[in-house]
């Protein structure tokens, strides 16, 4: 267990390093949701908080997965993954240690969009009760991504991919469109996404909608995770084999 939580900080330290803390990823992870919303409300103005937790959403979504590609198709293709396994530490933990990766730079990412639309825009948020959605949010979507990537062998394979997914959940998870004013079929697939419960719940904590179980949505995001992570870790083990 120690050399697991050791190796699974080793793990997190050298990605946020190399990876996440480079300007391609910041510009995912946040340049696009702004202009995304922003564009949405120049096309047609109305009240912006309204538009806050959707971005707050998309912000977690984009961050956590701007370089899940790079974090685990490059390094199998170049075999740093392979060689971690010369350290004492299970295959879980590695893939663990890169879904946290994600997480914590899109906890940083969502974090300082919150801090802009506090001040800035005077938009009321309760921390805990953001952060109680906002976690769960960021594993699931972390989760999501590295399954995604795991399921194929290029990086411009794990890239396509992962857009696919990201951009039809922009468009029916109630970002910028309430999902209880699609029809029905596109509601029934909307709650197919994590990105709806994100927003639904950032909704929630925020008083932007009233009557939100904000509880029944960090579980259901919590779900996701798990659901996301037992096939994730089964092809990475197969990867290895």
């Amino acid at each position: 267990m120690r050399d697991d939580l050791r190796g699974i900080w080793c793990i997190i330290a050298k990605d946020m390093r190399t990876y996440y803390l480079k300007p391609p990823a910041i510009s995912w992870g946040i340049v696009f949701p702004i202009a995304w919303v922003l564009a949405f409300y120049l096309r047609n103005p109305v009240d912006f908080k309204g538009l806050i937790p959707g971005l707050l959403a998309m912000t977690a979504l984009f961050s956590t997965t701007a370089a899940e590609a790079v974090v685990i198709n490059f390094e199998l293709r170049l075999g740093s993954l392979e060689r971690l396994l010369l350290a004492p530490i299970s295959i879980k933990a590695i893939l663990l240690g890169k879904i946290l990766g994600g997480a914590i730079f899109g906890l940083l990412m969502s974090s300082l969009v919150a801090v802009i639309c506090i001040f800035l825009l005077n938009f009321d948020l309760h921390w805990i009760s953001f952060l109680s959605i906002l976690l769960p949010a960021l594993l699931a979507f972390s989760t999501m991504g590295s399954l995604l990537c795991l399921m194929v062998k290029e990086v411009f394979e794990a890239q396509a991919l992962l857009n696919l997914p990201r951009f039809v959940m922009v468009f029916i998870s109630g970002v910028v469109y309430p999902v209880e004013a699609m029809p029905k079929a596109l509601q029934f697939l909307a709650h197919l996404f994590p990105l709806t419960y994100a927003v639904k719940g950032f909704q929630g904590v925020s008083g932007v909608s009233q009557g939100i179980n904000v509880a029944l949505h960090a579980a259901v995001l919590m779900a996701f995770f798990l659901i996301f992570f037992l096939p994730a870790a089964n092809l990475l083990s197969k990867k290895f084999e």
